[in-house]
């Protein structure tokens, strides 16, 4: 089965069609290839073609909480494709140790599921400062002992959220880093230099950066500054409006770049459902269709979804459609090392996202099959 998309193609100098076969792009270029009488010929009405987006956080999706178990993290995969997400890290906030194990088991489970790739689990705590816990349970919180971390290491999350200046971060990090584990900064209060130690131990990436961090001071700029200032580090940026003000999201693309600034949703089960009450991870959360929060009014995540940041970063001063597509496509990619995502290419995985002037999402294909048809 072939599949020839005609339209526009992201960051592809004026290509205007992409075939697949079978899951892979085979070509990409001006035209149309000589076509079989067999092909699908798919011809979006004034839509970009673009990589498919790919989500580092989400907790839930639809009225699914990921952290209840394969099926739901199923569910999940499934739903998200309405959304243009075609690959995503199934998320849990902190929980004991050997919780999050079986979470991890449980990702691994649901990796076969058929919508969005199911790329491996982020972990998210329980190692943590408990000051900047946002919602995370304080019961659930605990250090990184070497026996904690033999644990999380041997369930071989894809991502692992933690706080560097909690005693024994930096071994973990060291250890965490140098099993392959991608380690991110994040629920952390630690100061400007202990960030720059976490990031010579193998740091690569902020977890919401400025959420449930120190601001940044003229005197004490904390860790979101050096984790901003070291080319090494992708920062996950919520860009819903809520999380992050425009005006900051903008001084980050200033000071990082576009290269470096992934955006993440950092879902709950309330994204892509109606104002009401949800679960995360088991705990109660209210949502009014744009952020989640506790009964107390902690934020606890977000109802936005992936075209809602983009639209949101698209008209940051500095930035365009073009550039904001990105931050949610190859951006993300680059930083999980998947070479064969998050791009329009020959020889890259046929996940594709079809978007309308408005940067909503038409179509979505993963995997060389559509998953998702808006209909007209």
């Amino acid at each position: 089965m072939r599949t020839l998309l005609h339209g526009p193609v992201h960051g592809a100098n004026g290509a205007d069609g992409v075939l697949v076969e079978g899951d892979v792009i085979t070509w990409l270029g001006h035209g149309r290839p000589p076509v079989r009488p067999d092909d699908e010929i798919l011809v979006p009405d004034g839509g970009v073609i673009a990589p498919g987006f790919i989500d580092l956080q989400v907790n839930g999706y639809a009225g699914h909480d990921a952290a209840s178990g394969a099926d739901a993290i199923a569910a999940v995969s499934n739903a998200l494709p309405a959304s243009g997400v075609t690959a995503f890290l199934p998320t849990l906030i902190s929980a004991p140790v050997e919780e999050g194990a079986a979470f991890a088991a449980a990702v691994g489970a649901a990796a076969e599921a058929t919508g969005a790739r199911v790329l491996g689990a982020h972990i998210e705590g329980p190692f943590i400062n408990p000051s900047f816990r946002g919602a995370h349970l304080r019961s659930h919180l605990a250090d990184p002992t070497p026996r904690n971390v033999d644990v999380i290491e041997s369930a071989r999350p894809r991502l692992v959220t933690l706080a560097p200046e909690l005693p024994g971060a930096l071994l973990a990090i060291e250890r965490l880093h140098g099993a392959g584990i991608l380690v991110a900064a994040g629920h952390t209060g630690a100061d400007f230099e202990q960030g720059r130690k976490a990031i010579a131990a193998g740091v690569r990436f902020a977890t919401h950066v400025y959420n449930a961090m120190p601001p940044v001071h003229h005197r004490r700029p904390g860790i979101a500054l050096a984790l901003m200032l070291d080319p090494r580090v992708t920062v996950g940026l919520i860009a819903d409006g809520e999380h992050v003000h425009p005006a900051v999201c903008e001084q980050l693309v200033r000071v990082k770049g576009g290269s470096r600034i992934a955006l993440t949703t950092d879902q709950t089960s309330a994204a892509g459902a109606p104002p009401g009450n949800y679960e995360l991870s088991g705990r109660s959360v209210v949502s009014d269709g744009k952020v989640v929060r506790l009964e107390d009014g902690t934020l606890a995540g977000s109802a936005a979804s992936m075209p809602d940041l983009v639209r949101l970063m698209a008209r940051v001063p500095g930035m365009s459609a073009a550039r904001a597509i990105a931050l949610a496509s190859t951006v993300p990619a680059r930083v999980l090392g998947e070479k064969r995502l998050g791009r329009v290419g020959e020889g890259a995985c046929a996940d594709l996202v079809v978007l309308d002037s408005e940067l909503r999402v038409q179509l979505t294909m993963v995997r060389g099959a559509v998953k998702f048809r808006r209909s007209s």
